[in-house]
């Protein structure tokens, strides 16, 4: 199976630069994998397609200050280091920009209070630091670091919480679980009245999601581990949804990995770990029977992943008729449900 069979053209007049508010007027395509059929709506209008005893699982991370610029003291050159994994209390995976001199025992300073040691390489390219610090290392990345945006979204952002979930709560991640962009609080307490359950898990974006795909064959790709955890009453509900015969519904494709990750024979385990699932057509859904998703980059593992879930002639279909209607892509835009 090819790269290549997962690209498309897209205008790049399409690809949203700043958030629809409120946030629940981003429009909905609704994709009916069994029947084929496509149907236009608001994303307020969720609500109709889901039943009482559905449950919808959200990722509650939190995108962090994820992106710091340094020097090297001895030379004062400028380099940028970006947080992908918290592997201790101190240490990260990150990725270092310029990385070609940043070898084991290079300083970088970011501040007086702040400063890391390069103490090891990883297998993508990244490095391995050692944070030292004078107080509390969150609130020091929070003064001095930058909420990462996706390189195509040109637009400065006035409010940094718009790059965040209404539900987001455990910090880690270096960018945001987008499709759970489109639910308010209000949206969210509606549902829930229906009698659809709320469920949450937590993966922490990393450099596993939204890496390029550099192989010709999608086999040969290989994704970056990234954190994850399952509570167990979140478990107990899906394995309640799942044995009453009612859907499961994740919230994007890091809600899908994780909930695939700690599911074994249509039962979900209360865990946390470390996952490099990578989930392209051919896979067997174990938890996951419907999705909330935006729409994604031509030739990502995303695009891949909702590929499996729907057949791929379908997605590609949706998304030419997504281009044909003029949807706002990627990140900030429209969003899909794919039944």
């Amino acid at each position: 199976m090819l790269v290549s069979d997962f690209d498309y053209y897209l205008p790049e007049e399409l690809i949203a630069q700043q958030p629809i508010e409120p946030r629940d007027q981003s429009r909905l395509l609704v994709l009916d994998r069994k029947t084929g059929s496509i149907e236009h709506k608001k994303f307020y209008n969720l609500p109709q397609f889901l039943q009482p005893g559905d449950t919808l699982v959200f990722n509650d991370t939190r995108v962090i200050p994820a992106r710091l610029l340094g020097f090297k003291p001895e030379t004062g050159g400028k380099v940028e280091v970006f947080l992908l994994n918290r592997t201790t209390k101190d240490d990260w995976e990150v990725l270092v920009k310029p990385g070609k001199r940043a070898r084991p025992g290079t300083v970088i300073e970011f501040s007086e209070k702040l400063r890391c040691e390069v103490i090891d390489t990883t297998d993508f390219g990244g490095r391995v630091v050692r944070f030292s610090y004078q107080g509390i290392f969150e609130e020091i990345l929070d003064a001095l670091g930058e909420t990462p945006l996706p390189p195509y979204i040109k637009a400065q952002l006035s409010d940094k919480e718009r790059y965040q979930t209404v539900y987001a709560r455990e910090r880690g991640s270096a960018a945001a679980p987008t499709a759970g962009l489109h639910f308010t609080r209000n949206l969210m307490e509606n549902i829930e009245k229906m009698g659809v359950n709320l469920a949450f898990v937590t993966l922490h974006v990393g450099l596993g999601t939204f890496r390029p795909v550099t192989a010709e064959n999608i086999l040969e790709h290989v994704m970056h581990r990234e954190y994850y955890s399952v509570p167990e009453e979140t478990a107990a509900i899906v394995n309640k949804t799942l044995a009453a015969g009612n859907r499961v519904i994740a919230v994007g494709t890091t809600a899908v990995r994780t909930l695939e990750s700690a599911g074994t024979n249509g039962i979900l385990e209360a865990k946390s770990g470390w996952t490099e699932i990578f989930i392209y057509p051919g896979y067997e859904f174990k938890i996951v029977k419907a999705l909330i998703t935006n729409f994604h980059l031509p030739k990502s593992t995303l695009l891949m992943l909702i590929s499996a879930l729907a057949d791929r002639e379908l997605i590609f279909s949706a998304y030419q008729q997504a281009i044909e209607e003029r949807y706002r892509f990627f990140s900030f835009g429209d969003a899909m449900l794919i039944v």
